[in-house]
């Protein structure tokens, strides 16, 4: 995997409007792992795609009218299939933590970047999602000095009660194994 001025080279680019700048001198320190399907337990589509464009229809999905609203999105999205879809630069913040908290800081957008594995809680996740998910921190951990593989959480860590992803369908133990080249 190779980043070149934030954007990672071997992803499809798709710009999402939904980001900003990052507040002066502040470092990336946090990677978010995230989960997300649209429809919910859909996959292959191109809800993901559209609602962080803010093109999503509401007339298309009964779930749909509860989120079309929604300002949100991810730096990067893994599909099912391995696809790699970037939607905001690593270096802008992108709109994926909402309110957060890491190590007693707040707002994590500020200082993270925010990956979105195509899945739900429960539903075990891909083992090319695991692979591509892997590669893609080992890169960012090598090209911003201040991200480590100690500081990766899922959303459901730094929104406790709030957000539950990327949940019990996510296999901890192996990611880590496949992050320090062990699997």
């Amino acid at each position: 995997m190779k980043i070149v001025n934030g954007m990672l080279q071997q992803a499809r680019q798709i710009a999402s409007p939904n980001f900003d700048t990052r507040p002066a001198d502040c470092s990336l320190q946090l990677l978010v792992l995230h989960s997300i399907s649209l429809p919910p337990g859909e996959y292959g589509g191109e809800g993901i795609a559209q609602l962080f464009t803010n093109a999503l229809d509401a007339t298309e999905h009964p779930y749909y009218q509860q989120i079309h609203q929604l300002k949100v999105s991810a730096h990067l999205l893994i599909r099912r299939d391995g696809e790699l879809i970037q939607f905001v630069n690593f270096d802008h913040r992108a709109w994926h933590a909402g309110q957060s908290s890491y190590c007693g800081r707040e707002n994590c957008n500020d200082f993270s970047i925010g990956i979105e594995l195509e899945g739900t809680d429960t539903d075990a996740y891909e083992a090319i999602q695991y692979i591509q998910l892997a590669a893609v921190c080992r890169a960012l951990i090598d090209y911003y000095p201040g991200l480590s593989a100690e500081a990766i959480a899922g959303h459901e860590h730094i929104a406790p009660g709030r957000k539950t992803d990327p949940g019990p369908g996510f296999d901890w133990p192996r990611f880590n194994g496949q992050l320090v080249g062990e699997i």
